[in-house]
């Protein structure tokens, strides 16, 4: 799990450039975080989830036209 307090500085920055469509001062420091769980690496943008949280979805069928292929 991600610290609290960097999923919260994430989010406020999100909020302000997506959903109050404002500029930010700087718009390098913002960074993709998965939705689910706040893990910053292996940040997928198709689904804005990490690899983890894809595996487990995609096991559970919860992730639609997504199954984990086993052979």
């Amino acid at each position: 799990m991600a610290k609290t307090s960097l999923k919260v500085k994430q989010w406020k920055m999100y909020e302000q450039r997506f959903v109050k469509w404002k500029a930010l001062e700087r718009p390098t420091k913002y960074y993709n975080r998965c939705r689910l769980c706040g893990r910053s690496k292996s940040f997928i943008r198709d689904f804005g989830i990490c690899r983890v949280c894809l595996r487990k979805y995609a096991r559970d069928w919860m992730i639609m036209w997504l199954r984990k292929a086993s052979w």
